[in-house]
C-alpha cells in the first residue's frame, strides 16, 4: 500500500517501508510454494501503480489478472487487518493492460527476428557452439546490409540461403557444415511446435507502450498472460529476458530518480539461469547492473535465493524472504545462505526464523535513504487492495477491447522481408541459369566478344548475393549486450 510517500509493505510493531528512491535498486521475493509470494508481488505492484510507476509482470497461474478487480473484505483479510492494527484500509481495482504472445488472453506481443538477435535465439533454439556460429553468420550477412528478418519464415530462408551458398560464404565467414544447418532447421521446427510463430512478426511491441500512466495518474500494470506460455519454460524465460533487453537498449540514462520509470517482475526466475552459458550469464549480470541507471527496477521471484547466481543476487537491495523448508542437508545449506544475506536483527535468530515463518509472514530488508541495507524485520505482509483469485473472462475481454492498444497490435502485418527478397533472388538465378542453357542461336548478343572470358550470369548473381545481400534497405544494424537490435 502506498502511504506516507513510501511503499507500506508489511507491519509488525512498526510499519515496514520500501522507499521509492531505492526501488530501482532491484529486489528479491523468495519462499516455498504457498508461503505468500504472490500476495507480496500484488502488494508491491499495487503500490508502484499508486505512486505513478508502470509495472510489468507475468501471470503464470492466472491469479494476478484480478488486480483489475476491486478487492472485498473476507474473514481472513479482516482478521489480518485487525491483527496488524490497520484502519481505513481501502479496497480498489487497478488500471491494467493484458498481453499474450498467443493473442488469447491479451493483446498480441510480437518481436521480429532481427529485434531478438542471435544470442537469445541461440538459447531459444538450444544450439551448440558450432550451430550458434552459423546462426551468427546468418545474422551477420543480414545485418551488414540491412536485410530484414521479421518472422520465422525469414529465419528459415536466410538459414537455407546460407546452406545453399556455403561454398562461397565459407571463404568469407568460416566453415558452414550441412549437418549444422540441418540441425538449426530441425530446431526451428521444434520451436514452431511450441507456438513461437505467434511471437515473431509485426507489428512488433514498442516497449514504451508499457511505460504509460492512466488518466488518474496511476501507472498501468502490464500483465503478460502466461498460463500457456509457461508450459514452454525456455520460451517463457527467453521471452522475458528479451523484454528486459529491450528496456535496456531503448531507455536513455536517467541517473538517480525519486521513483523508478518502470518496475519489472521476473517470476519463476530460476528458469532464466538453468543450463545457461557462462557468456550469456555475464551479459545478464551486466544488464541487471546497468539498467538501474535507466530507471528500471527488476524484482526476481523464486523459491530460494540460491536459484539466483551470486553476482546478480548481490545487486538485489530489497529482499522479502518467505518461509523455506529444510528437511535435507542441501535445503539446510540454502536456509543458512539465505539467512546470511540479511543484516542481523538482535531480536531473533534469522536462520531459525526462516523455517518458522507462517503464511503471509516474511523476513524483510530494504535499503535506507543512503542505500544501506536495514536490519532484517520479521513482519506480516499487508493484504492486497485488489481482488484475490481469478478474473472472469467477460471482464478481461472488456478491458482488452477498450484498450487503445487493441487497434495497434491486434492485426498482424506481413511485409516484404528476407523471405520474399531471397525467394525473388533465387527465381532470378534460376531464370539466368535457364537462359544460359538455351541453344546459342536463340541467344541475343548485345555486344561483340572482347576476347576475354566472360563471367556467367549465375556467377555474377552469386557474387552479388554474397557482397550485397540485403542492400534493399542499405544500412547496417548495431546490436546491444544481449544481441537485441539497437534502434
Amino acid at each position: 500500500m502506498f502511504a506516507n510517500n513510501a511503499i507500506w509493505l508489511a507491519q509488525n510493531e512498526n510499519p515496514v517501508y520500501l522507499l521509492p528512491r531505492m526501488a530501482n535498486r532491484h529486489g528479491l521475493i523468495a519462499g516455498a510454494t504457498g508461503t505468500g509470494k504472490t500476495v507480496t508481488l500484488k502488494v508491491l505492484a499495487e503500490s508502484f501503480s499508486d505512486m505513478g510507476v508502470p509495472v510489468f509482470l507475468a501471470d503464470i497461474k492466472g491469479d494476478l489478472a484480478s488486480l483489475a478487480a476491486k478487492g472485498a473484505a473476507s474473514p481472513n483479510i479482516l482478521d489480518r487487518l485487525e491483527k496488524l492494527g490497520i484502519k481505513d484500509f481501502e479496497f480498489k481495482s487497478y488500471p491494467v493492460r493484458f498481453w499474450d504472445i498467443f493473442g488469447e488472453g491479451g493483446h498480441p506481443v510480437r518481436a521480429t527476428i532481427s529485434d531478438m538477435g542471435p544470442i537469445l535465439l541461440s538459447r531459444l533454439l538450444n544450439l551448440n557452439e558450432t550451430q550458434t556460429g552459423i546462426l551468427n553468420i546468418a545474422f551477420r550477412i543480414a545485418d551488414e546490409q540491412g536485410l530484414l528478418l521479421l518472422d520465422l519464415k525469414d529465419l528459415r530462408e536466410i538459414i537455407r540461403y546460407v546452406g545453399d551458398k556455403a561454398k562461397e560464404l565459407t571463404l568469407r565467414y568460416g566453415n558452414i557444415s550441412p549437418q549444422s544447418v540441418g540441425a538449426i532447421m530441425r530446431s526451428l521446427i521444434a520451436l514452431e511446435d511450441q507456438g513461437a510463430e505467434n511471437f515473431f512478426g509485426e507489428p512488433a511491441l514498442d516497449i514504451r507502450d508499457w511505460m504509460q500512466t492512466a488518466p488518474d495518474g496511476r501507472g498501468y500494470i502490464n500483465i503478460l498472460h502466461s498460463v500457456r506460455l509457461f508450459s514452454s519454460p525456455l520460451l517463457y524465460s527467453t521471452f522475458l529476458l528479451w523484454m528486459l533487453s529491450e528496456l535496456f537498449e531503448t531507455l536513455p540514462e536517467a541517473g538517480d530518480l525519486d521513483k523508478p520509470k518502470l518496475v519489472f517482475f521476473f517470476d519463476e526466475a530460476h528458469l532464466l539461469f538453468e543450463d545457461i552459458q557462462k557468456v550469456l550469464l555475464q551479459k545478464i549480470e551486466q544488464v541487471v547492473r546497468l539498467i538501474r541507471s535507466k530507471g528500471v527496477g527488476v524484482y526476481f521471484i523464486t523459491q530460494s535465493p540460491a536459484d539466483i547466481p551470486q553476482d546478480i543476487l548481490s545487486q538485489l537491495g530489497n529482499k522479502v524472504q518467505h518461509a523455506l523448508r529444510a528437511y535435507t542437508p542441501s535445503e539446510q545449506k540454502k536456509v543458512k545462505a539465505a539467512a546470511e544475506s540479511f543484516r542481523p536483527n538482535p531480536k531473533f535468530n534469522t536462520e531459525e526464523a526462516i523455517t518458522a515463518l507462517g503464511t503471509g509472514e516474511a523476513l524483510i530488508s530494504c535499503l535506507d535513504s543512503e542505500g544501506r541495507p536495514m536490519i532484517v524485520e520479521r513482519a506480516y505482509i499487508l493484504p492486497p487492495q485488489s481482488s484475490l483469485g481469478t478474473l472472469d473472462d467477460l471482464t478481461r475481454r472488456g478491458i482488452i477491447n477498450n484498450s487503445p492498444m487493441a487497434d495497434k497490435y491486434e492485426t498482424a502485418i506481413d511485409r516484404e522481408s528476407a523471405y520474399e527478397v531471397l525467394q525473388k533472388r533465387a527465381a532470378r538465378e534460376q531464370e539466368m541459369l535457364r537462359r544460359e542453357k538455351e541453344p546459342a542461336g536463340q541467344k541475343k548478343s548485345s555486344s561483340k566478344s572482347s576476347g576475354k572470358k566472360k563471367t556467367s550470369l549465375v556467377e555474377k548473381a552469386a557474387s552479388s548475393a554474397v557482397t550485397a545481400i540485403g542492400r534493399e534497405l542499405g544500412r547496417s544494424i548495431f546490436r546491444g549486450l544481449l544481441g537485441s537490435w539497437k534502434k
